[in-house]
Order: C-alpha cells, then sequence, then structure tokens
C-alpha cells in the first residue's frame, strides 16, 4: 500500500504570524514538493499571493499549465465550517497528485477550528491516502502578553456576573483554547516584541490549556528550520480523544456573527509612513484584529506588503510588479463589526 501523504495543519489567532511560517518553509523545503491550502478570510487572496511569490513552482510552468499549481486558495469561509463543500473537492484532486507530493500544508483561518478539519481526515477516501502529520499551533506572543487572552475562568466568571456584556465566554477565547487543545507543537512567535518576563509569563499561560505535554518553540517571522515543523507521525485523526475541544458536544459551532471582513482596492500610491499612521488610527478608531495586503509606492518597482495586527505594523518589499500588473494598494480588513464605509473614506482622503 502506498505511503499516506503527511499533513500539517498550522493553525493560531489572526496576525500570529502563519503566512509567515509557511513562507520560510517553502523557501527552504530541502528538495520537499510541498502543497499548501491556504483558507483565506475574505474575497482577496493576499496570502495565497505572498505564497505564490516564494516561487516553488515557476510561475510561467503555472501559467502553461494551471494545475501545476502546489498554492490552493480555499475561500468560500471558514474552513472548519466549509468541510464538505470545498476542503473535500480539493483534498480529492491533491489525492490524485500523491506520488508528485511529498507533503501538504494547510494555513486555516484565525477563526477556524482544528478538530472539525482534523475529524474529515477520518473520511475514508481520505483516510486511506492522507494523514494529519502534526497540529501546530502559532501564538503571538506580544498579544498575550499584552493580555489579549484571559486563561483565569474564575475572573472570566466573575466578570461575567458583574458585567451583562461578558456573559459568555468570547469566540477568541475559545477559539485560542480549542488551537491549543488540538496542537502537536506551539510556536511562540514576535518573542522580539516582549521582554524574557513576559516571555516567560506567556509560557505558563500556553501550559496551563494544553491538556498534555507538547513541545514549546520561540520564532521571530516564522524562522524554523524544516524538521521542526514536519515527521511528527502523529496521526491526529486516530487520538482526537485527547484533544478536547469547547465545541465537543455539539454537532457545529458558530462563530461570533459580528467578525467580519472588507477590502479596500485603489488605483493609486501611497507613502508607506503616512499610510501606516491612518491605519493605525482606524484600528483606534474600530475593532479591527488584521490589516494585509499589497500597497504601491510612489517611484518603487517593488511590491510593498504591509500587515498589522491592531496597531503593531511590519511591512516589506516582496517581489517587483510585473509589466501586466496595475499597480493597485489592495487591503484586507478582519474585525469586529467593520465599518466600511469610513474606512474607505479615510484611506481615499490620504
Amino acid at each position: 500500500m502506498a505511503t499516506k501523504i503527511p499533513v500539517t495543519v498550522i493553525t493560531g489567532f489572526l496576525g500570529s504570524g502563519k503566512t509567515s511560517l509557511i513562507r520560510h518553509l517553502l523557501q527552504n523545503n530541502q528538495g520537499r514538493r510541498i502543497a499548501v491550502l491556504v483558507n483565506e478570510f475574505g474575497e482577496l487572496g493576499i496570502d495565497g499571493e505572498l505564497l505564490k511569490s516564494c516561487q516553488i513552482c515557476p510561475e510561467d510552468e503555472i501559467q502553461e499549465n494551471p494545475e501545476n499549481t502546489n498554492i490552493f486558495e480555499l475561500t468560500n469561509g471558514c474552513l472548519c465550517c466549509t468541510v464538505q463543500e470545498e476542503f473535500y473537492p480539493t483534498m480529492r484532486e491533491l489525492i490524485k497528485r500523491r506520488d508528485s507530493i511529498d507533503s501538504i500544508i494547510i494555513e486555516t483561518s484565525g477563526l477556524a477550528l482544528p478538530k472539525p478539519l482534523v475529524k474529515a481526515f477520518r473520511w475514508q477516501e481520505i483516510r486511506n491516502a492522507a494523514t494529519v502529520d502534526a497540529v501546530i499551533t502559532v501564538v503571538d506572543c506580544a498579544a498575550v502578553a499584552g493580555g489579549t487572552f484571559a486563561s483565569d475562568l474564575e475572573a472570566i466568571a466573575a466578570q461575567r456576573q458583574e458585567d451583562d456584556s461578558l456573559e459568555h465566554e468570547t469566540p477568541l477565547q475559545e477559539l485560542f483554547e480549542d488551537q491549543l487543545a488540538c496542537a502537536d507543537l506551539v510556536i511562540l512567535n514576535k518573542t522580539d516584541l516582549v521582554d524574557e518576563q513576559q516571555k516567560s509569563e506567556v509560557v505558563e499561560i500556553v501550559k496551563n490549556e494544553l491538556p498534555r505535554e507538547v513541545k514549546i518553540v520561540y520564532s521571530d517571522y516564522g524562522k524554523l528550520d524544516p524538521s521542526i515543523l514536519l515527521g511528527y507521525q502523529a496521526a491526529v485523526e486516530d487520538n482526537l480523544d485527547s484533544r478536547p475541544s469547547h465545541h465537543d458536544t455539539e454537532e457545529d459551532h458558530d462563530h461570533d456573527d459580528e467578525i467580519n471582513s472588507t477590502h479596500v482596492i485603489l488605483d493609486r500610491t501611497f507613502d508607506p509612513e503616512k499610510l501606516q499612521e491612518t491605519l493605525k488610527k482606524l484600528a483606534e478608531k474600530q475593532e479591527i484584529y488584521r490589516i494585509k495586503g499589497f500597497v504601491a509606492v510612489a517611484n518603487k518597482p517593488m511590491r510593498l506588503v504591509m500587515q498589522g495586527v491592531g496597531t503593531r505594523f511590519e511591512k516589506f518589499y516582496d517581489r517587483p510588479w510585473k509589466p501586466e500588473e496595475t499597480k493597485q494598494t489592495r487591503l484586507v480588513f478582519i474585525g469586529r463589526d467593520l465599518q466600511s464605509s469610513q474606512i474607505e473614506s479615510e484611506l481615499v482622503s490620504l
């Protein structure tokens, strides 16, 4: 019987650094033939484009033979909710190409629960050809140090009694806990933004959420050796009982309906620093979790990648604009109850 394709599920909160981790893995793949499934949240495939720019498959070859692409964008909704409609058909196509694939990486959206996705690997047609090698959870160390997630359930219960608005635990809190509970490896990313004491505190928070012994490693910008990420042979689909979830007793799960995405596309250039300041102000006015996209910069032949979590931003030039490309600025915003008209108005007037 042919060896099953090992699948690594990369999960983590919005902006934790999943895409950077996968980019580094693809650029240092050590000859492995890796296929990537990207679960975008929103209509613009920002993460997919960033991964394609790694050039793991020559672009002219892909244009001549589109079926040869190794990057697949699943954009019809949160992956754990669209397993049957979108994930299953894509996996069937990859299984047909199993002789030309050494491993598969799945980047879930920040809203995805890992367990429903892993359960899909119990389906007969997938089970016979693929196995979940490991679930890797990427944690934004600085965000946790800043109190984004609370691990003291008694304190949450006390707040719930004192404030009607905290009657239920926030979906993001539950997602954070579920993603840790399913992990075979936890990566603490953005450690350069915290001091040693904060780092130790985050490690304790993470350990308190882990139901079993799990290795924790540190990373800046996702720069980890592939041997740390691949080759666990955990067959996660066979031991889900040891990975508790808030949703174990539910048939399905609901995400927070107020969490949405919006995007802005403008045929103009921006000064990167002025744009960043405007985006920071927007993040202060609205509950924006994630900003990510491409920026056209005057007199620059390269495309600028800009991404932000809250008011923290990073930017870098990833590749030259192609001759046939329109030099557009395209940004995706993910947050709670976003006011799209206000976002676009502020950018247009900049």
